[in-house]
């Protein structure tokens, strides 16, 4: 009962706060459309929500809410979108296997939904005629992050720091069970070895995409190998980022002591340290078109316009998914990111 009184209480806060700032909501015609992020301090969701904000100027009222990486909190800011009758809902889940709940929800509420950035399972998607994705294919950027290194190990023989033909590694990853630490875990390496380059895995541990965790597992990683890790491999590069402040604490990028780290995102400050070269390359992950699609296919279902390029300015792949190219990047092309 308490919590049913509290759930009222704050979908009157939410109507109330958007009554409050419906001078925008009526300028962009009335459509209404919901936005739950996984978490807002995650560096590259924070480009993709902004992206989605600027697309949204002048053409509709988009509500975006944080679930602090809690699938709880998520549900219950879906549950609270839903009950404001949002024309459509834009959701980056915390949990991929979550995703067919909260599409039911919003099933029975007749309210579109596009997932972004966060796969939901396949079978998911096949629920009903107005579930979309958008995002980018990981294997992709998996594989081009073990092209980076391949490259740099076959111009650099000075890599192979103990001469055994093998590539000694350490690889930073993602959340436990997320699709694309997976992806990218298995491609890097696997592009690695078609290359012809035997590797070794030296270490690897999960540091949730975070910057302060990505530098402890290094550390702790330089701890027990000390100067036998040859490669940094990181899911992403804000964990590639801490990787890099171990390294500094530990002797590296200066007196001729190098160690390549590789990435993925191509964040502002990952881009920094491709510049001072502590940072051997990255993988742009494009947040501007991905929030920029995403508020296209929403409001466009919002309208209940029919899906096609024409409408949205994307392909759409199977029906149901928009997918991002990414593109890799090094210090001498960093102006190419965009």
């Amino acid at each position: 009962m308490k919590r049913d009184i509290r759930f009222l209480l704050l979908i009157c806060i939410q109507v109330f706060m958007l009554a409050g700032c419906g001078g925008g909501a009526a300028a962009a015609g009335n459509i209404h459309i919901g936005c739950v992020i996984y978490k807002f301090d995650d560096t590259f969701m924070t480009s993709v929500r902004n992206n989605i904000s600027d697309a949204a100027v002048g053409k509709a009222a988009v509500e975006i809410v944080d679930s602090q990486n809690s699938q709880q909190i998520q549900n219950d800011k879906v549950d609270l979108l839903i009950a404001q009758k949002v024309k459509a809902l834009a959701i980056n889940p915390v949990d991929r296997t979550a995703a067919g709940m909260m599409l039911e929800k919003a099933r029975k509420a007749d309210i579109p939904v596009v997932f972004f950035n966060k796969e939901p399972l396949a079978d998911d998607m096949q629920k009903w005629n107005k579930v979309y994705y958008v995002g980018a294919k990981a294997e992709q950027s998996g594989k081009m992050e073990g092209e980076l290194i391949v490259n740099y190990w076959k111009i650099h023989p000075e890599a192979d720091k103990n001469k055994d033909g093998v590539m000694q590694y350490v690889m930073l990853k993602g959340e436990p069970a997320h699709q694309d630490a997976e992806l990218r875990t298995k491609y890097s390496v696997q592009t690695v070895q078609d290359a012809g380059i035997e590797v070794e895995k030296l270490a690897e541990d999960n540091a949730d995409w975070d910057r302060v965790k990505g530098q402890e597992k290094m550390a702790a990683f330089l701890a027990t190998n000390g100067d036998s890790i040859e490669v940094v491999l990181s899911n992403n590069d804000d964990m590639a980022l801490g990787a890099i402040e171990a390294l500094k604490a530990a002797g590296y990028f200066r007196d001729g002591k190098y160690m390549p780290v590789v990435g993925i995102d191509a964040i502002a400050p990952a881009l920094a340290a491709l510049e001072d070269g502590t940072l051997l390359g990255t993988v742009f992950n494009d947040g501007k078109n991905q929030g920029q699609a995403t508020f296209n296919l929403a409001y466009a279902l919002a309208q209940g316009k029919t899906i096609n390029k024409d409408n949205i300015g994307y392909e759409i792949t199977d029906g149901k998914y928009i997918w991002v190219p990414y593109k890799k990047i090094t210090k001498d092309d960093i102006s190419d990111k965009n």
